[in-house]
């Protein structure tokens, strides 16, 4: 039999890539987190990682742990919302979103919800892409709002992740610059233009993306600054800190002295989607499936 504690043990490992990140998150010892492993690996009779001094990585039998503790874990958080269910007459469901999407695309959908249901008890977290969909994908969330940029969809149809995932919209980027700025009174720009500038960074998948953009250009990314805030962002462009790239339902007209130009095609854009747990197809959640179709419908 496979202890449940040691699954959840090797989880974190797998999430934090190292024994000692893993006992500091579980409140463990690197020693006590060692042990399970190795119990676990015991009543395996496989090697479930693989130790090296750069770090510790998952063997296949241990992929396939952790995608089972994955699963487990779900079917234990909705077990444990049904009896919540069932003891307060009241349905619990906790959605996840990025900053600008729960700005801009979430309150109109929610006030319709919650009109419309109200039974639901809802929670909403403020979580980045890289932090929501392994909440849903663990069962302590139930609907994500993400986004990626120019590379793979953070969900792969027919994958093993136990994620479907829902495109909504394109979200283009522009430059924002300050009002001063040399090219402030072009109608467009390409990015290429501005890619030796100083720049402000709203997000650190935003930064990820032109680290690459300039790497490619045989360039040095200057950051001035980094935020995970893009509305914060604009106004330390208008401050002169630098320039930034910011994606539009992220603009906010209420900064003065900055200006928004368009970058020419190929336009960097983030791709906003829904995220929800692959096992809802097979035990449908009408609320989940509600909330998911009014975030469908809100888009043009």
């Amino acid at each position: 039999m496979i202890d449940v504690q040691r699954l959840r043990t090797l989880r974190e490992v797998a999430r934090s890539g190292s024994f000692n990140k893993a006992a500091a998150a579980l409140l463990l010892t690197p020693s006590a987190v060692s042990q399970q492993i190795a119990a676990l690996e015991r009543t395996l009779g496989a090697q479930v990682v693989e130790r090296s001094t750069r770090g510790v990585s998952l063997t296949e039998p241990g992929r396939l742990l952790v995608e089972a503790a994955e699963a487990i874990s779900a079917e234990l958080s909705h077990a444990r919302e049904q009896i919540d269910r069932l003891a307060t007459g009241r349905t619990k469901l906790t959605v996840a979103t990025f900053t600008s999407g729960g700005h801009r695309l979430l309150p109109p959908v929610l006030t319709r919800f919650v009109a419309e249901h109200p039974e639901v008890e809802l929670t909403v977290l403020q979580k980045e892409p890289e932090h929501s969909l392994p909440l849903v994908r663990e069962g302590r969330a139930d609907i994500a709002l993400a986004y990626h940029f120019d590379g793979p969809l953070p969900v792969r149809p027919g994958d093993r992740s136990g994620l479907d995932w829902v495109p909504l919209m394109d979200d283009p980027m522009s430059a924002v610059l300050p009002v001063g700025h040399r090219l402030a009174g072009r109608a467009s720009l390409d990015l290429a233009e501005l890619v030796r500038e100083r720049w402000v960074m709203g997000c650190m998948r935003a930064q990820a993306f032109m680290h690459r953009y300039a790497e490619l250009a045989g360039s040095e990314l200057r950051v001035s600054a980094a935020t995970t805030d893009f509305f914060f962002a604009q106004t330390l462009v208008a401050a002169g800190v630098g320039v930034s790239l910011v994606p539009r339902i992220a603009l906010d007209p209420s900064v003065s002295g900055v200006v928004v130009i368009p970058i020419d095609p190929p336009r960097p854009a983030r791709y906003i989607g829904v995220a929800t747990a692959s096992r809802h197809r097979a035990r449908p959640q009408p609320h989940v499936e509600a909330l998911l179709s009014a975030l469908v419908g809100s888009v043009p």
